[in-house]
């Protein structure tokens, strides 16, 4: 096995059907995929089991978190064998090609603990997401100055007190170095994938490449301004 992917859904069984179409339609790689539903009427079974795919291990969270993503992801690294992982949400997709490039990036920089890259935008509003591909542009330029002072630093001070170098499915993590740091602060609400990257980047390094990484769905609202979780509406992710 190369990659253990870890997807945290919550009542989107039509993103997740494409999050999971993403991947499976990868070549020259070996996975498994760990879907844990954090909704208490196990919504993703379905859309799951669709695919009849030995490869999707479905998981309904025994503690559901009413939200916190990060709680859910570190169910999911329990449960992880391969030695990357990647957490991608159930309403993003991974770019062709995605997990043997990233893969080769490993193994060319057996040092580091992290590699992230660039993260392309998409959905229906045509402005926010022009919007937002503005601002991972210059996420992304300010990513690749960064990597001329090393694998640690650099990376991990923009993180901490700057504006974010990436979304949480835009990077991949050895699965050693995800153990060593004690996964994502579950307490965290938003931005929990920027301090969890943070403090691993800090500890083992991050190589950056200067590709898309991650393909990144826009919805009209997030949490980072809806506080409440309302089960009967349908949000997104806090964007930077």
């Amino acid at each position: 096995m190369d990659v253990s992917i870890i997807i945290p859904t919550y009542r989107r069984p039509k993103e997740l059907a494409e999050a999971l179409s993403s991947i499976l339609s990868q070549q020259d790689i070996s996975l498994e995929i760990i879907v844990v539903d954090d909704s208490p009427d196990q919504s993703a079974r379905h859309a799951v089991h669709a695919f009849s795919d030995s490869r999707i291990r479905y998981e309904p969270n025994p503690r559901p978190s009413g939200g916190f993503a990060g709680a859910v992801r570190n169910h999911g690294l329990t449960l992880a064998t391969a030695p990357l992982v990647h957490f991608l949400d159930d309403d993003d997709k991974a770019p062709p090609g995605h997990y043997a490039q990233m893969k080769a990036v490993f193994e060319a920089n057996p040092k580091v603990g992290v590699v992230f890259g660039r993260v392309e935008p998409f959905g229906k509003n045509a402005n926010k997401v022009q919007h937002e591909k503005a601002v991972f542009a210059s996420a992304a330029r300010q990513a690749k100055s960064s990597r001329h002072f090393g694998t640690k630093w650099a990376f991990s001070s923009r993180l901490f007190f700057s504006s974010t170098l990436l979304v949480c499915g835009a990077g991949m993590i050895r699965r050693t170095c995800a153990l060593a740091i004690g996964g994502f602060d579950p307490n965290l609400r938003v931005a929990e994938d920027v301090d969890f990257y943070a403090r691993a980047i800090q500890m083992f390094g991050a190589r950056f490449v200067d590709r898309a990484t991650l393909l990144y769905r826009i919805w009209d609202s997030s949490l980072m301004h809806t506080p409440t979780l309302d089960p009967n509406v349908e949000i997104g992710r806090a964007h930077v």
